[in-house]
């Protein structure tokens, strides 16, 4: 007598079910890790600006030249101004100074110069004699908010409040 063979039926509705639930958890963990807490990334962030604008101080120092930084909301610019030129122009021979976009969900603008509370499209000037005014940019994500302060010794510090953005 020939052995009986089973016919395959397919998979049952708590098989399915058991699979879609697997999926929609994993889903749900990606989407709290992607769009969760952005106080890491703003930070990250911040020190690749602090850095940048540490470099800027000691480069304009080195080559006798007056540099500048400007935030627009989207990224950071550094700025060359010429001795005989009256007018910024753009930085393109430095890789650490070329312009930088801020990620998605991240904004970054001047805060202070001197004291006083600094226009949207202000051009923070990095003096060749190394004396600066104490300056400050301030860089917002979701969740975190932070200031980066350089101080007339041209030293970045930063302040972050992870509490309000």
């Amino acid at each position: 007598m020939p052995p009986r063979t089973r016919a395959f039926r397919g998979f049952t509705l708590i098989e399915i079910l058991v699979v879609v639930a697997i999926i929609a958890i994993a889903a749900g963990m990606a989407v709290i890790a992607y769009d969760g807490d952005d106080s890491a990334s703003a930070a990250r962030e911040a020190r690749r600006f602090g850095s940048a604008l540490e470099h800027a101080s000691a480069r304009a120092q080195w080559r006798a030249e007056t540099l500048g930084v400007s935030a627009d909301g989207n990224g950071w610019r550094f700025w060359r101004r010429p001795a005989d030129a009256n007018r910024w122009l753009p930085f393109s021979e430095d890789d650490v100074l070329a312009a930088h976009a801020v990620p998605s969900g991240m904004a970054v603008s001047p805060l202070s110069y001197a004291g006083r509370p600094l226009p949207a499209d202000a051009i923070v000037p990095l003096r060749a004699s190394g004396h600066n005014e104490p300056f400050a940019f301030v860089l917002t994500g979701r969740t975190a908010r932070i200031v980066l302060a350089a101080d007339p010794l041209n030293r970045v510090t930063m302040q972050i409040d992870t509490a309000a953005p």
